[in-house]
């Protein structure tokens, strides 16, 4: 056992190697179940939140300064909703902009068509982003 004890301390062998490897194991084990945990915490509070979708139909140029877009928005029941409608020329820079609000419906898919003022000639309009209000 000399040799054993001798080659030990050599060789940067602790006696209390075993147990220091299982409270490592244990932290990491512990910390990995926390972020897991965390994880599964965040997307299922994420999946509370009512779903928006949003849909565009089509467009018209009515003249130079005018684009009509028709988009379909998907909102719960019950709520109201705003949506950003956009129109964009040629090197799809943004050259008008739109906020259009829409009111509490009992249907969960309405078709809306809007009237974008515009800067300049545009090239297409479209649907940017609908939220809750």
């Amino acid at each position: 056992m000399a040799l054993s004890s001798n080659l030990d301390s050599r060789y940067g062998r602790a006696p209390n190697r075993g147990t220091r490897d299982r409270r490592v194991l244990f932290v990491s084990a512990g910390s990995l179940a926390a972020i897991l945990l965390g994880f599964v915490v965040w997307v299922g509070l994420g999946a509370s939140q009512p779903l928006i979708e949003t849909r565009d139909i089509r467009h018209s140029i009515i003249d130079e300064n005018t684009v009509s877009v028709t988009f379909e928005a998907s909102i719960p029941v019950g709520r109201t909703a705003s949506c950003a409608v956009q129109a964009l020329n040629e090197s799809f820079t943004v050259v008008g902009w739109k906020v259009v609000d829409l009111p509490a419906s009992i249907v969960y898919s309405r078709s809306t068509t809007t009237d974008v003022r515009t800067t300049e000639q545009s090239n297409t309009g479209l649907i940017y982003r609908c939220w809750l209000t």
